[in-house]
């Protein structure tokens, strides 16, 4: 397993970990607002095992979907063929939303899962990564 993350490179590494912790943050934030929302309106939103594991399922997703996306810009920026960049970004991007579109379908139709706690992570990484932007310097500026 060690030999798979060997040809990582480290910003791709850096990076990943950065939108996973943002996006447990993302899943944790969830389940208190889901947890609060039960609360108020029992029937209307449940608060179970279906809405943690959609969340752990959908943080999951959503950062493997980082990760990919990491590794193409990575196995681009070595090809210096712009074509085939251009290709190999395309076919990262159709499978990977493909990955998202299956994942969805998942959420939504198994009994396992309640959708919504299933589908929101997706979009913690993008929104982690704003929040980041606004809050934290660029390294360049830190030193």
């Amino acid at each position: 397993m060690s030999r798979l993350f060997d040809t990582v490179q480290p910003a791709v590494k850096k990076e990943t970990k950065n939108v996973a912790v943002s996006t447990g943050i993302g899943v944790v934030l969830m389940w208190i607002l889901f947890a609060v929302l039960h609360v108020a309106f029992p029937v209307k939103v449940p608060f179970d095992y279906t809405v943690i594991i959609g969340g752990i399922g959908g943080g999951i997703i959503a950062v493997l979907n980082f990760f990919l996306m990491g590794l193409t810009v990575q196995k681009v920026a070595a090809t210096e063929d712009d074509a085939d960049a251009k290709m190999k970004m395309k076919a990262s991007y159709s499978r990977r939303m493909l990955m998202q579109v299956l994942w969805i379908i998942i959420a939504i139709t198994a009994p396992c899962f309640w959708f919504v706690a299933g589908i929101l992570p997706l979009l913690f990484p993008g929104m982690g990564i704003k929040i980041r932007g606004i809050f934290l310097k660029p390294e360049k500026q830190q030193k």
